[in-house]
């Protein structure tokens, strides 16, 4: 039996307006849920990999759908602890053609944020499992928040368990009196995978990538591998380094690859024009539960690996929600090169 996958962060109500409309012309939003490590959650139990998904959730009817949405997708709940004022919420504004799509926040004093040491017994949680991720949005939440993670880390590191992260720099999350460049560093020492972008590198390590730019539709690879490089020199427990390379034409037609290095060898994924995006957001989690479905599935080809994050995460894009809700078979499918969308009867 396959050993269990641990996620542990906060899911929110997303509160989107309709289309393209902007929020000052949209009378309603479409509810649905997300957040980094709970999207991650739900990719991998579509794949049939058993997870748990860890959060503190507000006691109300609010946070009870939150949980049931998770339950509905085959993400274990049963670790999930109960406290705190409300669910975080999303605003989100989808940006189209030239126009970036747009995300307002309205988390402060959200259930998580205000967790606190001895909450969760991680020893419980870490029975059977073989990996435990996380992103940096969770340690920007709150120093609280911070302190639960850096324990459940020492706890995985403890019992062998595999740690990844997304490194995840989101600006408008860190207002607690510290940087993600003084906080993250600690944690990703302690971490076996790291994924991330040219942001994510430079802003919550300060590692920076020579004549890349992202703007203009192609990105190269290659220029990665001194990134992948300083992260492993800095941080020796990590094995894999991956980055997502997405080149923005625009709202609705961006370029997706992915490389992976493990220390000897840069892996590069096929590159996918994805020309008529429905949703984008969560689509680097989507890369994340591709990636570790792959690492786990196919422990001896990291290219297959790869390939199957990129492939996963394309078809993302196509779907609407946080969550990615394509199949291990229409992965595959994609992988093996056929893009056709032609109808399946």
């Amino acid at each position: 039996m396959t050993k269990k996958v641990v996620t542990f962060g906060e899911i929110m109500l997303r509160l989107a307006t309709p289309g393209y409309l902007r929020f000052s012309q949209s009378n309603e939003f479409t509810a649905t849920f997300g957040g980094g490590e709970a999207n991650v959650a739900v990719s991998l139990a579509n794949y049939g990999i058993p997870v748990d998904f860890v959060t503190r959730l507000p006691k109300n009817d609010i946070g009870d759908c939150a949980m049931k949405d998770l339950r509905k997708y085959g993400v274990n709940v049963d670790n999930i602890i109960y406290g705190g004022e409300r669910l975080g919420i999303y605003f989100l504004e989808t940006g189209a053609v030239t126009r970036a799509s747009n995300v307002v926040y309205d988390r402060a004093h959200s259930a998580i944020s205000s967790i606190e040491l001895g909450m969760i017994d991680w020893d419980a949680v870490f029975a059977d499992a073989q990996w435990f991720h996380w992103t940096g949005i969770t340690p920007a939440l709150s120093q609280s928040a911070c302190d639960v993670l850096a324990v459940a880390i020492k706890k995985a590191n403890e019992k062998g368990i595999t740690v990844s992260t997304d490194l995840n720099y989101r600006k408008k999350l860190w207002n607690y009196g510290k940087t993600a460049n003084e906080v993250m560093p600690e944690l990703v020492a302690g971490c076996d995978v790291v994924l991330g972008n040219e942001e994510d590198a430079a802003m919550v390590l300060d590692i920076h990538p020579d004549g890349v730019d992202v703007t203009g539709g192609h990105v190269e690879g290659a220029a990665y591998e001194s990134v992948s490089r300083q992260i492993m020199d800095r941080f020796p427990r990590v094995k894999k380094v991956i980055t997502t390379l997405r080149g923005s034409i625009s709202a609705n037609h961006n370029s997706w690859a992915g490389v992976l290095y493990d220390g000897e060898k840069l892996y590069e994924s096929p590159q996918y024009q994805i020309t008529h995006i429905v949703d984008r957001v969560g689509g680097g989690d989507s890369f994340m539960g591709g990636l570790i479905y792959g690492l786990i599935s196919y422990p001896n080809d990291d290219q297959k690996a790869l390939n199957f994050a990129v492939a996963a995460s394309c078809l993302k894009h196509t779907i609407y929600g946080d969550y990615n809700l394509a199949t291990v078979s229409e992965v595959e499918k994609l992988m093996s090169g056929d893009a056709s969308g032609r109808v399946s009867r």
